[in-house]
């Protein structure tokens, strides 16, 4: 288990973080997710190494992280820092070995992880010449090739198309299935939602919000429904619904109590057949804007 508690990181007047807590569990995908300057890469580094803290502490299964440690994360930046003009097995390969691997167990290594990939006939090709997509593929393989502990990704599904997404997100499921805590930073929040266990959100430097993703989603959910019904019952202005969106069969609206959400589909049924009732669970990008206020 990896656990920030307390981390702080100041540049002259500006605090870049300000007392930065949580957990990335193992066997689990965490989603770490801010906007522009809200402090990810900051504690990415930290975690890392590549930055020193001001204050708090950084730790793996309680004991304070050291280098030694660190040896055994796999670390992916958001900026490509690969060699352009080695080829994509052999660069792989590269890094691998110098993790003590053998030459041939980590061509081995490298090949298969590449494969998974999706860069079976990209191998021999050099770097510079990889779309922008299959680039950020070789970069999560430099950070996988050594089966690394602790998995931290920058970004790691930056300019990859729907596909692609879907193979890479495979690799690191994988990962974490084999215990392995994976903390990946993303804009993309839909791709988060989807495939995250745990959610991280900052905002200023600060922890908004953390916990596991149904855990949160819970917490900020209001008795929101969804009813479609062959004549839905006018119910605005029935004590205690608002109606958020109403078109044609389709109906959404807050009720103050589930028992309100009953007698609201009970007027539908009264009407004629009833499609579906359901509730409204808020979306991560809802959640996002709600704890950033």
């Amino acid at each position: 288990m990896l656990q920030l508690s307390g981390v702080a990181k100041s540049y002259g007047a500006l605090r870049a973080l300000d007392d930065v807590s949580f957990t990335v569990r193992p066997g689990r995908l965490t989603g770490f997710v801010g906007g522009n300057g809200a402090g990810k890469t900051t504690a990415m580094r930290i975690i890392l190494g590549v930055l020193a803290k001001d204050a708090g502490t950084v730790s793996l299964d309680g004991t304070e992280l050291t280098a030694a440690d660190r040896r055994r994360f796999g670390y992916m930046p958001e900026e490509r820092g690969l060699y352009p003009k080695m080829k994509v097995l052999e660069h792989i390969a590269y890094l691998a070995r110098l993790h003590g691997f053998s030459k041939a167990d980590a061509t081995s290594r490298a090949r298969d992880l590449l494969e998974r990939l999706g860069l079976a006939e990209r191998l021999n090709d050099n770097v510079e010449t990889l779309s922008l997509g299959n680039q950020q593929r070789a970069q999560i393989a430099a950070a996988l090739v050594h089966d690394p502990d602790v998995l931290i990704l920058d970004e790691p599904f930056s300019g990859l198309d729907p596909l692609a997404v879907d193979v890479v997100a495979g690799v690191l499921q994988q990962r974490a299935a084999a215990g392995a805590p994976v903390l990946f930073s993303s804009h993309q929040l839909d791709v988060v939602e989807r495939l995250c266990d745990d959610l991280v959100i900052i905002a200023g430097g600060s922890i908004r919000a953390a916990g596991a993703r149904d855990d949160l989603r819970a917490q900020h959910s209001t008795r929101r429904f969804e009813l479609v019904a062959a004549a839905p019952p006018p119910v605005q202005g029935e004590p205690g619904v608002t109606v958020i969106d109403a078109d044609g069969d389709r109906t959404v609206f807050d009720a103050d109590s589930d028992e309100t959400a009953q007698h609201v589909l009970r007027l539908a049924l009264e009407r004629g057949p009833v499609a579906s009732f359901s509730p409204q669970h808020p979306s991560l990008a809802q959640i996002f804007k709600e704890v950033i206020r």
